[in-house]
């Protein structure tokens, strides 16, 4: 062989190291490329047993416009007890759970300080009631004295008239000397002139005492009313049963020392009962007086009627009463929790789908939704409405006859699909 015929062989340009680099390089981003849009279009998924989910189908029907009522049965009336006076306890009469009359003694007190001023006051009121008796006794005794004055003087007028005529006979014949003629006439003359004075007296005597009199026995009554009343006020001092009904909440002892207007237990008179609820804030500016709503118990239903709505919220409720529609449920007792529905008045057909706990993870922004084959759930959003105890109205994202998981949706918050497994 000579030299001419060896020829040197290359490596093509792609096998040279450099061009291993580029292609390795390119077919590196080509990899990750289908990576990264593998990624983009996968869901995640979870698989979970068919027997533990709920699946509702979702169907045209009458939304009913009612909320949830978890109510306490409370007496419709209660007679609150306080201490009008107070002291120091002497005695227990009755005892929390008794059946009492009216006017039945329920509890004494004994207060020193207050006997002794009522004795006082006593006191100085009849004191003031004596004034004004013997203020009054005055007037009639004046009235009285000027009666007599005056029939006195009317009764001298008639007397010496009388005597003025015969002497004036025996003047004329000669047998009266003047001076005992004139003596009668000069006093006949005066009372004759007192009589008109005396009247005048008598007028403006008798005017004074009628002005006082009415004065004088309006005093007197205000004063033996002030009387009474103090009087009474030892009276206070024995609690007794305005009505006649059940004691409740009273708890004394004999020495306790209880301070006036304090609270010492109330009085649940048999004229019923009526109805406490705490409604979600979410219905606040629906529910009004007059509305109406139902109980369930012991396998019937008792209709209600909204009295009372108080509009100030706590805890993100507030609270309404109700009164039973006809006769309540027999044996019914104060604090018994009661179930039951109050309508809105807003009924209408709707779109509806069976409300569940769903509801709690997902706030009703989205729901899984079953496919064609059934084994298969899809994440998909939802809008929707009103919504009470049992329905949920559907406004938009899903059509009649589809199914929804309707079960607790814990663990799927991030999940898009949900595959059943048997």
């Amino acid at each position: 062989m000579t030299a001419e015929m060896d020829s040197r062989i290359e490596r093509p340009r792609w096998m040279q190291r450099r061009g291993l680099v580029v292609i390795g390089a390119a077919a590196g981003c080509v990899l990750a490329g289908w990576a990264a849009v593998s990624l983009i279009g996968a869901k995640s998924s979870v698989r979970v047993p068919a027997a533990s989910v709920t699946i509702d189908t979702v169907q045209a029907g009458v939304f009913h416009d009612q909320a949830v009522l978890r109510a306490k049965a409370a007496p419709k009336d209660v007679i609150y007890l306080d201490a009008l006076e107070g002291g120091q306890v002497e005695r227990v009469l009755a005892h929390a759970g008794d059946m009492v009359t009216a006017g039945q003694p329920l509890v004494q007190f004994r207060n020193t300080q207050l006997e002794l001023d009522v004795l006082d006051r006593e006191g100085r009121l009849v004191e003031s009631i004596t004034q004004l008796q013997s203020y009054e006794k005055q007037l009639e005794d004046t009235r009285l004295a000027n009666a007599r004055v005056s029939a006195e003087i009317d009764y001298n007028i008639v007397r010496l008239g009388r005597a003025a005529a015969r002497r004036d006979t025996l003047l004329a014949k000669g047998f009266l000397s003047p001076e005992a003629h004139d003596q009668v006439h000069d006093e006949l003359d005066y009372d004759r002139r007192l009589r008109p004075l005396q009247t005048e007296s008598d007028r403006r005597q008798d005017a004074l005492r009628q002005s006082q009199l009415p004065r004088i026995e309006a005093e007197l009554n205000n004063l033996r009313d002030s009387l009474k009343i103090t009087k009474s006020k030892l009276d206070d001092l024995v609690v007794r049963a305005p009505i006649a009904g059940r004691l409740t909440d009273m708890d004394l002892y004999v020495g306790q020392i209880r301070g006036r207007g304090e609270r010492l237990g109330q009085i649940v008179p048999d004229t019923g009962f009526k109805l406490k609820a705490p409604i979600d804030e979410y219905y606040l500016d629906r529910v009004r007086v007059g509305q109406s709503g139902e109980i369930d118990l012991d396998g019937r239903t008792y209709p209600l009627r909204v009295t009372l709505v108080d509009p100030q919220v706590k805890d993100a409720t507030f609270q309404i009463e109700l009164a039973f529609v006809g006769a309540a449920p027999a044996g019914l007792l104060p604090g018994q929790a009661l179930e039951g529905r109050l309508s809105l008045g807003g009924d209408r057909r709707a779109l509806i789908l069976p409300a569940g706990a769903f509801l709690e993870r997902t706030g009703g922004d989205w729901v899984m939704v079953m496919d064609k084959s059934g084994r298969q759930a899809l994440r998909r959003r939802i809008r929707l409405g009103r919504r009470n105890a049992d329905q949920v109205e559907v406004l938009g994202g899903l059509v009649p006859g589809e199914r929804v998981i309707t079960s607790d949706y814990t663990g799927l918050e991030k999940v898009d699909r949900v595959d059943l497994t048997r």
